[in-house]
């Protein structure tokens, strides 16, 4: 492309025993008289480790060295302030993370990248399987994978499979194995790789799957080389056990529409899959806390049938009890193990899908993460499936870890039935309940997990460890676990000489397989437990996955690879980062541009500002919320500082402001301010709320009027009138607007952006303040990035600079100098509250306050937001 041709790549996976060892070789040469720049990009599996990465241009190496993330900092830093692009792997898919490197080269020099990655692949539904990405974006003259297998146990079958794959390309798969090897080679020639007889875009573009099982005359596979052991325990023909299964579903107004339909879709299809022994129940959250039935039901078919009429009516409206939803589960579960109504041998499970945070009833996420780990108590597996972006993925992943169980994201596509499904099917035939795999603790050090809650049909238990004594080469095990009728127990021996035996026709084995494999489960562990500790424990965790990840040279979310480019690239030196899926959400969050912006009402605000302590610990989440609530305090949350910026917007009653525009959707929202009822002699500066809200859609040619008094919705000419006495759902054409009786209104556009009308009642014989409204933008990555207004500028990304931190005209309250938008303002430490998460207390947020109505921090001036009218 551009004169730059790559010639050949070659993708090369060496797998022994489960792990993988994959190198991709591309050359590029420049046919072009200038000299060009080469991309280099290859996609990933998340759950790989890059191991090594090299240029050769001309003759010439430059290696990529893996270094503590700390130590490649400098380097990081001097290439961001070059305007270079330091960061070369980036979460780009599913499954995927993107490796990206560029370098100029002259023309006629020839390029080599090289990049070498490992991973232990995981079984799931009686298979191992392993995912190539091809995209090489142009014919590639020489292109070639190659993947050699070697089982000591023998392998049974083997297939390969790519999206891309026409029914012409289905021969250039070749494919064999016999006893212990396996081999697969797929080689399209150029004609092979074009899109139709004379194009020139390749039809190579999509996953290209390797899968295979392994013999298994025994329940378990003991391997010993030099030192190390790896323990592969998948026992088969065993009887299922029941299971007693929670669905926890919620069912919030943002869960409302497409979300909603998929999910009963998927719930609808897991029911036919329940099988006749199993218990199981539906809670369902929102504002409230619902139940299908007060315990848990046998799975007959009658019951069965009452089950799908209720799936069929559920439907979304209101807040968030996410608390409240999973406490009700745990009860239920409590209940019927005290009252015996489940078999003693069954397996227990929670599954809760949610698509936002906690906001009403306990919202506190340490405070739900410490309730639901003392209620559950080590009994049950809770599994997490976070629906969107808009979920605070750490805390579902923190919360299912610290219960035996995993998270897992659910992208909101056209195939979420399946995707939900497909995660049930996991989960959906334990085998087994509490495992343990029990090894001579005078004879090994630094073994991996070995007590696991359930095993499930089709998938496989893997231990690892280290010999006191590396010249060792016996090992005895005992294995115990509980079965659907009795208990498992016994004992498995293997010795080195037998394992030297299996090995002997391994011709391609590569490095120090079993401890490369021991290292990688280490560090995947590590990194793991990591998620939920805290304090020195933590601080033990990453120092050890550290040490192993540099030892052994793996890129892990503890270190850096820094790639130093030749000379005329100006010395660049660029950073690869291991991203982790709680990392990717925070960085999502400014890529989709969304941020918190919170007004509080400043009559509560006030009152703390002499008492509070400066510093909180409380760094503010970043939140898929934007909103309006009170006297103008607008509080907007940077996340990628761990901050956030306030400012006051001070105007009198009557004014009416614009807090959204958007001119591709159509959609605009202002509001008209209200003061207090009287005057408060006492106050310098007047309060202010917002009394009236206006949301138009100009496509739809809608507008929804609200007060807190009134409702008014009006289609062209046609008004239609409720009070907030009122429980309502309307769905139109377009739009759908539920109101939830003397609390909130949801109204959802077909967009996808939603928004949520909060009422606040204030005491009626109040001296001086009267009802208003808060306003909350929910899935505001809906709307364009042409969004504007005085709350819309922030949906996009703001970063600043703090300097100069020096004592303010208050000792509590440092001022320093904040460089953003190019401007340099004064700025002072304070807080405001955010009563989101708690609506009576409210928590502290810190913040850099900016005076003079936000003055040098919003685009232009505040008055240029007042408009004449509310539509």
């Amino acid at each position: 492309v551009n004169g730059m041709e790559i010639y050949s790549m070659k993708i090369d996976s060496k797998i022994t025993s489960r792990f993988a060892h994959n190198v991709i070789t591309s050359q590029a040469v420049n046919r072009g008289n200038v000299s060009k720049e080469v991309f280099f990009d290859v996609e990933l599996p998340k759950t790989a480790f890059i191991t090594n990465f090299s240029m050769t241009i001309d003759g010439v190496t430059y290696p990529g060295t893996i270094k503590e993330k700390e130590a490649a900092k400098k380097q990081y830093e001097k290439a961001v302030s070059r305007g270079q692009t330091a960061g070369l792997v980036k979460a780009s898919g599913r499954k995927t993370e993107k490796f990206t490197v560029s370098v100029n080269i002259k023309a006629a020099s020839k390029v080599t990248f090289e990049l070498t990655y490992e991973e232990l692949l995981k079984r799931q539904f009686g298979k191992y399987e392993m995912f190539i990405k091809v995209k090489p974006k142009q014919l590639v003259k020489d292109f070639e994978i190659e993947v050699d297998i070697f089982e000591p146990q023998g392998i049974t079958e083997l297939e390969a499979e790519g999206t891309f794959i026409t029914n012409e390309l289905q021969n250039t798969i070749k494919k064999t194995f016999s006893g212990k090897k396996g081999h697969i080679s797929f080689k399209p020639t150029l004609d092979q790789q074009r899109t139709c007889p004379n194009c020139s875009q390749s039809v190579l573009d999509g996953d290209f799957t390797v899968r295979y099982d392994v013999k298994r005359t025994t329940p378990d596979n003991l391997q010993i080389v030099n030192g190390y052991f790896v323990h592969f325990f998948a026992p088969t023909n065993l009887p299922k056990l029941s299971k007693n299964i929670i669905f926890v579903l919620d069912t919030s107004g943002s869960m409302y529409g497409r979300e909603m339909e998929q999910t009963k879709e998927a719930m609808l299809k897991i029911l036919d899959d329940i099988k006749e022994d199993d218990f199981f129940n539906f809670i369902l959250f929102d504002s409230e806390i619902s139940t299908w039935k007060e315990t848990l039901i046998k799975a007959t078919p009658e019951n069965l049938d009452e089950a799908r009429k209720f799936v069929r009516q559920i439907s979304a409206q209101g807040m968030t009890n996410l608390h409240g939803g999973l406490m009700r589960g745990i009860d239920i579960l409590n209940a019927a193990h005290e009252e015996n109504l489940v078999p003693k041998r069954s397996a227990s499970i929670i599954i809760m899908l949610t698509d936002g945070q906690p906001n009403v009833g306990v919202s506190n996420t340490q405070e739900i993460e410490k309730a639901v780990k003392k209620a559950i108590d080590g009994k049950y597996t809770l599994y997490n499936l976070g629906f969107g972006s808009g979920v605070d993925y750490g805390f579902l992943e923190r919360m299912a870890l610290e219960n035996k169980g995993l998270a897992r994201r659910i992208y909101p596509d056209s195939d979420t039935a399946l995707q939900l499904q497909g995660f049930y099917d996991e989960v959906s035939n334990p085998m087994l309940i509490d495992v343990e795999l029990n090894y001579p603790e005078n004879e090994i050090s630094d073994l991996t997990t070995n007590s696991f809650k359930h095993f499930y049909d089709g998938s496989e238990i893997v231990v690892a460890g280290r010999f006191v004594d590396s010249n060792q080469n016996h090992l005895s095990v005992d294995v115990r676990g509980e079965g659907a009728y009795d208990a498992l127990s016994y004992t498995t021996q293997q010795d080195a000489e037998q394992t030297a035996q299996a090995f002997q026709e391994q011709q391609y084995i590569f490095g120090e397989y079993i401890e490369r494999l021991w290292a990688y489960l280490t560090i995947e562990q590590l990194l793991e437990k990591r998620i939920t500790a805290t304090g020195e424990e933590k601080e033990n965790l990453t120092a050890q996955a550290l040490a192993l990840s540099l030892m052994y040279k793996f890129v892990t979310p503890l270190t850096s690879m820094v790639v130093t480019k030749p000379e005329e690239n100006d010395n660049e030196e660029g950073i690869a980062d291991k991203p982790t899926e709680a990392w990717h959400v925070v960085y999502a969050k400014l890529l989709l541009i969304v941020k918190l912006i919170s007004i509080k009402p400043s009559f509560i605000t006030k009152s703390y500002e002499q008492t509070s302590p400066l510093y909180h610990s409380y760094a503010p989440q970043p939140s898929w919320y934007t909103s309006v609530d009170g006297d103008p305090h607008f509080i907007i949350s940077v996340p990628q500082k761990k901050d956030a910026i306030c400012f006051n917007i001070n105007e009198n009653p009557g004014k009416i402001l614009n807090l959204i525009n958007d001119p591709v959707t159509g959609i605009t929202v202002n509001g008209e301010l209200i003061g207090d009822k009287r005057p408060n002699s006492d106050a310098k500066i007047q309060n202010s709320y917002f009394g009236k809200l206006g949301i138009a859609n100009k496509h739809l040619d809608v507008k929804l009027t609200v007060s807190p008094e009134m409702i008014t919705i009006q289609n062209g000419d046609e008004k239609t009138g409720f009070t907030w006495l009122d429980s309502v759902t309307l769905q139109q054409a377009g739009l759908t607007l539920i109101i939830n009786r003397k609390k909130n209104l949801v109204l959802s556009m077909e967009s996808g952006a939603s928004f949520v009308v909060v009422l606040h009642q204030v005491w009626k014989k109040h001296p001086f303040h009267q009802d208003f409204l808060g306003l909350y933008t929910l899935k505001s990555n809906k709307l364009s990035e042409q969004t504007h207004g005085l709350l819309g500028q922030f949906f996009r990304p703001i970063d600043f600079t703090i300097l100069e931190i020096h004592p303010g005209s208050d000792p509590k309250k440092p001022d320093a100098t904040m460089i953003v938008k190019n401007n340099e303002l004064t700025v002072t430490r304070g807080w405001q509250k955010d009563y989101r998460r708690d609506p009576k207390h409210g928590i502290d947020v810190p913040c850099w306050f900016v005076h003079d109505n936000g003055a040098g921090l919003i685009d232009g001036v505040h008055t240029d937001y007042i408009v004449s009218s509310l539509f």
